[in-house]
């Protein structure tokens, strides 16, 4: 899974004097707002150093790269607590040790969908930063998008790639030969018209709605990958 928050923090509380630690942690705190309110490109130093309550002098004294190391901090940080969380709900939900009986499939991933979907209301501060990633993909730096890529998405996916193999090696999933290609169908069935529908969750739907976008994206990813 990688260095999860908690222990990075740690790290951190053992290389950083205090003070240092805990302003650097102010003024990536107010940067996550102003970015995922104004996004990269609009967001500028004086209005980071701003909302952080401190000078542009101390913002880069804490982030000698500027706006781009303070953006991609941000990204890191929020990336792994959704990571985090997407982990503990794919294995809550899919125990390693217990796979689900065949007639029990279809429920659970049906709960591990809504686990994951309900995760941009929990974590909507990211969500926001994402949505600005995708729309100024030309203007962030590519180290950020490939920091971002590896703090969350990519050991999202490696999970999500085995929970699927394992399901497979139950009898009760036929992955044609890629199980990566299959987490990935899985993932897009149950959330992409969600997260277009609602701009990453800006605009929530109905629960009724919701809830019929993920039974059908489960539905089709069984038609197309579960064993008869």
């Amino acid at each position: 899974m990688g260095e999860t928050n908690e222990t990075r923090l740690e790290r951190a509380r053992r290389e950083v004097p205090p003070r240092k630690l805990q302003k650097q942690m102010a003024i990536a705190s107010a940067a996550c707002t102003v970015f995922g309110r104004e996004g990269y490109a609009r967001a500028s130093v004086d209005a980071l150093a701003a909302a952080a309550g401190v000078s542009t002098r101390t913002l880069y004294n804490h982030f000698p790269g500027g706006k781009a190391q303070l953006f991609q901090t941000v990204v890191t940080w929020t990336s792994s607590e959704v990571r985090d969380a997407q982990l503990a709900r794919l294995h809550a939900v899919l125990d390693p040790e217990r796979p689900p009986r065949p007639d029990e499939l279809e429920r659970d991933l049906v709960a591990l969908a809504r686990a994951f979907v309900g995760l941009m209301a929990d974590y909507a501060s990211h969500y926001a930063l994402v949505r600005h990633i995708h729309a100024e993909a030309d203007h962030v730096p590519a180290e950020v998008l490939r920091a971002w890529h590896e703090a969350g998405p990519e050991p999202v996916g490696r999970a999500v790639t085995e929970a699927m193999a394992r399901l497979e090696d139950a009898g009760l999933l036929d992955l044609h030969g890629d199980a990566a290609l299959a987490a990935g169908h899985f993932t897009a069935l149950i959330s992409h018209t969600i997260v277009q529908f609602t701009h990453y969750g800006v605009r929530p739907l109905p629960a009724a709605e919701t809830d019929r976008l993920i039974r059908g994206g489960v539905g089709a990813f069984l038609r197309a990958y579960a064993r008869t």
